[in-house]
């Protein structure tokens, strides 16, 4: 088993940058699939990034693309997300989460992971 913990959270103003951060340990990364999910108060947990084990694929939900970039180093055991322009609509918890590389990288519910971490908030002031 993998286990994934989160860091690089805080407060911010809008239109600031953050980069989160998960680092993985118990085994390679390079064996998941792994995703950024975040969860605001009163709020489903939902999709935010994913990306595929060696990195070559990504997808972003909607309401980040063209400001969060997903990313990861296997090497390093960490995956990434660089978050730009932030809104305060991104205030949240979020989550990383990763799932075996042979059930396919394309998973957009919380539902299809089997590893989580145990989150890092993201407060983003207007």
């Amino acid at each position: 088993q993998v286990q994934l913990v989160e860091s690089g959270g805080g407060l911010v103003q809008a239109g600031d940058s953050l980069r989160l951060s998960c680092s993985a340990s118990g085994r390679t990364l390079s064996s998941y699939s792994m995703a950024w999910f975040r969860q605001a108060p009163g709020k489903d947990r939902r999709i935010v990034a994913l990306i595929q084990w060696s990195g070559a694929s990504t997808h972003y939900a909607d309401s980040v693309k063209g400001r969060f970039t997903i990313s990861r180093d296997n090497a390093k055991n960490t995956v990434y997300l660089q978050m730009n322009s932030l809104k305060p609509e991104d205030t949240a918890v979020y989550y990383c989460a990763g799932r075996s590389r042979v059930r396919g990288w394309f998973a957009l519910g919380p539902a299809e992971y089997d590893y989580w971490g145990q989150g890092t908030q993201v407060t983003v002031s207007s």
